[in-house]
């Protein structure tokens, strides 16, 4: 590597030190961090603002744009509280039923939609929930962001990954169906045990709250009946405009966000209000990570190491398979998982290709996918509902430090991994 690739690389490091020691503001950091590769000239306007592989993902930032303002609106609705009220008491007030409830919500929507679309959806509900049994919410929106990521593997359409890997290889949505979702479902029931063990303080029965809860009316939450029917009526639109983007041919960021604008028209309610709703910081530091991954990508610092990797094991398929599945989820815990398997495809392309191109080489396809997809639980920053997760909780009171986060997502993304290992020796080497 060059010494601008290794400057990149010092700057990258030190920016993500500084994130998870949390002594500075990750927002500064994370803008700090650009300006620096801005000003090395390890990346330039053109690739930072334009580049669809090493530049801002405006894709990721207008999807949440978008679907923020449609929470916004929907929060004055009362919906959210009657769903909280409603869920409470089908679960009788205890809290554990509660939490598996909203995991098998979030991960079976997250395999159909964004999952940051999901727990933007999901987190207010749970807030409300927890805020009525007065139990800590921060565990209930830890498992929720790492069951929307779980889920989101589990077809072609739920990570943006999965696309960029079925686009190079030729994958269908079939193909990801039956390989991806069978072992995903047995992880999501992993999590939920993990998740009993992990936050099992958290459970705690308070007698009296869940019978104030159990004597409520959901019917009583809702505030606009009108405003209600008019939300429900442009977000069902969005999501059956995000399943039909490929014959709409609009991005689900113009969908989000046109959606997002209507809604808030429609509304009468004042733009100023419901834009305070919004998670800034959070998209503003999206901004900033994506263009100091967009310099390790310019500099060649991420194809160098992909490229080495392997090239230690070609022609070797069962080690180069668990490279690419440990190397895959490493690397996608520290940057963004859509610039990485963008590097790293072409390069499996060319292996897969070298081992005949069918049969068992199909399984580098899903070594990457797996890792990819699974690797982002790892750490705070290592997926994009991660970070909008964080910033939702944060606003509401009940901040989420970086390892508050990845002692648990680094548990579960350790053990989904591991998981992986005998099902692809299986599914692929032995039947």
């Amino acid at each position: 590597m060059t010494t601008l690739s290794w400057i990149t690389v010092v700057v990258f490091v030190a920016a993500y030190v500084l994130i998870a020691t949390e002594k500075i503001n990750r927002v500064a950091v994370a803008l700090g961090g650009a300006s620096i590769m801005l000003a090395l000239g390890a990346t330039d306007a053109e690739h930072a603002f334009f580049s669809e592989d090493a530049g801002i993902d405006w894709n990721v930032i207008f999807l949440l744009l978008g679907m923020m303002l449609i929470v916004g609106v929907l929060k004055r609705t009362g919906l959210f509280e009657y769903v909280a009220i409603w869920s409470a008491k089908k679960a009788r007030g205890r809290p554990f039923p509660i939490m598996v409830i909203l995991l098998v919500v979030t991960g079976v929507v997250s395999a159909a939609l964004d999952n940051v679309t999901t727990v933007l959806l999901v987190a207010p509900v749970t807030l409300l929930v927890c805020e009525r049994l007065g139990v800590p919410p921060v565990p209930f929106l830890i498992a929720e962001v790492l069951a929307s990521n779980i889920g989101g593997a589990a077809t072609l359409v739920g990570d943006p990954p999965n696309i960029i890997i079925a686009s190079r290889s030729g994958l269908t949505f079939n193909d990801f169906l039956s390989v991806m979702a069978p072992f995903v479902l047995v992880v999501l029931i992993v999590l939920v045990v993990l998740c009993r063990i992990m936050f099992r303080k958290a459970f705690r029965y308070d007698a009296e709250r869940v019978k104030q809860v159990m004597a409520l009316r959901e019917a009583d939450a809702i505030r606009d009946r009108r405003l209600v029917v008019l939300s429900l009526a442009v977000l069902g639109a969005v999501l059956v405009a995000f399943g039909l983007h490929v014959v709409l041919h609009l991005e689900p960021s113009v969908v989000a966000l046109l959606g997002g604008l209507l809604l808030l028209a429609l509304s009468r309610l004042d733009a100023t209000e419901v834009a305070k709703d919004v998670e800034w910081p959070t998209l503003v530091f999206f901004a900033g990570l994506f263009v100091m991954v967009g310099g390790l990508v310019e500099t060649g610092v991420i194809d160098t190491l992909a490229r080495s990797a392997t090239d230690a094991v070609a022609g070797k398929l069962w080690p180069a398979t668990m490279l690419m599945l440990w190397a895959s989820a490493g690397l996608s815990a520290i940057v963004d998982n859509i610039p990485y398997v963008a590097t790293m495809s072409p390069i499996v392309s060319e292996l897969v290709n070298a081992e005949g191109g069918i049969g068992k080489a199909q399984v580098l396809w899903w070594a990457l996918a797996i890792g990819a997809d699974l690797g982002g639980n790892a750490t705070a920053v290592g997926a994009s509902a991660n970070v909008v997760v964080l910033g939702i909780a944060e606003r509401a009171g009940h901040r989420i430090s970086f390892w508050g986060f990845t002692k648990y997502g680094l548990i579960v993304t350790v053990i989904s991994v591991a998981m992986a290992v005998p099902y692809l020796w299986l599914r692929f080497f032995v039947f």
